[in-house]
């Protein structure tokens, strides 16, 4: 396969919370994988909130930019560095769970990427969002039939994986969303009850409709968010914390302080919250990702994509167009995973994901 001399490669280029302002374009010239590498023609990457983390510097304290970004990407191998890459050959699809995917080509280490049966943007959700869900409910959601599950941001990216998690293990799942379609949408993936935050006091519905509290909580919004779901939370109830995007786009971060009355709400019910960050849990990575492909190639996992397109915008292509991306992801517009597609000039491979 002939390959261009050089390709483009996004970075951050100053620490900023305001991700267009923060990155740049460069044009690099084509690497060569060494042993046990590959080099990588990036196909679909996925839009993550923590991408705002990254470029304020909050993942990587004290280093300086410019330095790559994005988490993840499915990709075609152009080209291997040798036999230490195992079965994994040149046009074999593959995915990336690396930083700096948000680039045209990448070399990455083989022992990192998980082969593929083809390209399709559905793999992208099953990295960092599904396994997110998978590994923290797994790990400490203490999941059991009969309990109920409260999923936030039910509809983005991770939380349509921690809605189909939960009702997996004979859960009662609440979810919530800022729209009708995605009350329909969380509907479908089999949420018993999603509750439209913008016509629905939340606060109000929790405390009438589910007066014990509620076992598990999988947080990602923070805020007054968060406040409702600790006062939420039943007798031996646990809140996992994997993220708080309210928080990303400012400088204020999580600001413990508003939370003074959180020890003693805690400590009358013998709840708990736990944070949980991903890039903590890599062991776990392969095995996960494998059982989770598996479910969506049989159809029992669905695997939601939004590249944009179903707003009215223009399908997201190219790396140009990550910006615009990641503040569709921000604008609360999008349902399920927001994704890239780099191929920018040539005809869309598809994806199953869809529902």
């Amino acid at each position: 396969m002939a390959l261009p001399a050089m390709y483009r490669r996004m970075r951050v280029a100053k620490l900023s919370t305001q991700f267009r302002d923060a990155v740049e374009i460069v044009t690099q010239p084509m690497p060569t994988p060494g042993p046990g590498e590959l080099l990588v023609r990036n196909r679909y990457i996925g839009i993550n909130a923590s991408d705002v983390n990254y470029t304020a510097g909050r993942y990587n304290p004290g280093t300086a930019p410019p330095f790559n970004i994005g988490f993840e990407a499915v990709g075609q191998v152009v080209r291997t560095g040798g036999s230490d890459c195992g079965d994994i050959k040149e046009g074999d699809a593959i995915a990336i769970m690396y930083d700096g995917s948000f680039s045209e080509y990448n070399v990455v280490p083989a022992r990192r990427t998980f082969r593929l049966p083809r390209l399709d943007a559905g793999y992208v959700p099953l990295l960092v969002s599904a396994l997110t869900a998978a590994i923290s409910l797994e790990e400490l959601g203490d999941l059991a039939p009969g309990k109920t599950v409260l999923v936030t941001a039910a509809a983005g990216g991770t939380g349509q994986f921690a809605v189909q998690v939960a009702k997996a293990a004979g859960c009662k799942v609440l979810g919530t969303c800022s729209t009708d379609e995605k009350v329909r949408f969380l509907r479908e993936l089999g949420c018993d009850h999603a509750i439209n935050y913008k016509t629905e006091d939340l606060k109000k519905v929790l405390r009438d409709e589910y007066p014990a509290g509620v076992d598990c909580i999988y947080e990602s919004v923070g805020g007054d968010t968060f406040d409702t779901c600790v006062k939420s939370l039943a007798t031996h109830g646990n809140l996992i914390i994997i993220g708080f995007i309210t928080g990303y786009e400012n400088d204020l971060g999580f600001p413990m302080g508003r939370y003074a009355g959180m020890p003693p709400m805690l400590l009358r019910r013998s709840a708990s919250v736990r944070g949980f960050f991903l890039f903590h849990h890599t062991k776990k990575w392969k095995s996960h990702f494998l059982q989770l492909a598996s479910l969506y190639e049989q159809g029992k996992l669905k695997s939601l994509v939004d590249d944009g397109s179903q707003s009215g915008r223009a399908p997201f292509r190219g790396i140009d167009s990550i910006p615009d991306a990641v503040e569709y992801l921000y604008s609360k517009q999008s349902q399920g995973k927001v994704v890239v597609d780099l191929w920018k000039d040539e005809p869309s491979a598809g994806t199953r994901s869809r529902l």
